[in-house]
């Protein structure tokens, strides 16, 4: 068969826009080094707070549980412990097939866009936890992914939602910072524009350059409830940190949300 070199070219094309058109969320968590420069998240920090709100909205055994934007697992690993029934899933095919290791009867992981409703799905408690909403570049997509989970809960069903404190993360944010993991120097920049936080990550990595940029939207205790109440939530309770003090918007480090679906 004779080698078609137009054909060659216009694939490599089609590749290169299908690699443009990734939002930064889909190429990021796919690589390698995302998964090096995040590997010491606190475990100790993350059970705890998945054991308090378990104890807080009094979480049963029967109860079935979506950990929506999962990553590689590690909060719907800690529920499952607890004895729940889990669903896990995120966008990173690579964080999934990491997060597969550690399923059982009571606890699956598959690949998830959240602004899609899992069809036919039900659960009683949905939580998005460690920063995983606000990924899009338009509050549409916001509230898509809310109208998706409003779906997807049983009626008087309830959501979970950690942010990062707006206002705290901009009054304490460094404009440049360096962490050398694993022989890589990751150079890390942080701006705010307004609307959203960017976080710009370079490094050099098997000879040769690499740059990503995460962006989260900026969204304010006021930008949440906004939010909710469009999509037909009720706002039960606030905290503030992972111990479940209440949110105070100066002091703070989290926004940890607390709603219910409208019965």
């Amino acid at each position: 068969m004779q080698f078609n070199f137009n054909k060659f070219l216009i694939f490599v094309e089609a590749m290169e826009n299908q690699k443009q058109d990734l939002e930064w969320f889909e190429s990021w968590f796919n690589t390698i080094y995302y998964h090096i420069l995040y590997q010491n998240r606190n475990e100790k920090e993350a059970e705890l707070f998945v054991q308090n709100l378990v104890s807080k909205l009094k979480i049963q055994a029967s109860n079935n549980v979506l950990d929506l934007a999962c990553g590689k697992g590690r909060h719907s690993i800690i529920l499952n412990k607890l004895g729940l029934n889990v669903t896990g899933v995120d966008l990173s095919s690579n964080s999934i097939a990491k997060a597969k290791k550690y399923e059982n009867e009571k606890l699956k992981f598959f690949v998830q866009d959240m602004r899609d409703p899992i069809p036919d799905a039900q659960f009683d408690f949905i939580v998005n936890l460690f920063t995983s909403f606000g990924y899009f570049d338009h509050h549409q997509d916001n509230l898509k992914v809310l109208k998706a989970i409003h779906q997807m809960l049983v009626p008087g069903g309830t959501l979970i939602i950690d942010f990062f404190n707006l206002h705290r993360v901009i009054k304490e944010m460094k404009a440049q910072e360096m962490k050398s993991i694993e022989g890589i120097d990751f150079h890390i920049s942080k701006r705010f524009d307004g609307h959203h936080i960017y976080k710009t990550i370079e490094f050099e990595a098997e000879g040769k350059q690499h740059s990503y940029t995460e962006k989260v939207q900026g969204l304010s205790e006021a930008d949440f409830k906004n939010l909710l109440i469009q999509a037909d939530f009720e706002l039960i309770e606030m905290f503030g940190d992972f111990y479940l003090n209440p949110f105070d918007s100066e002091i703070s480090d989290r926004i940890i949300l607390v709603v219910r679906k409208k019965i």
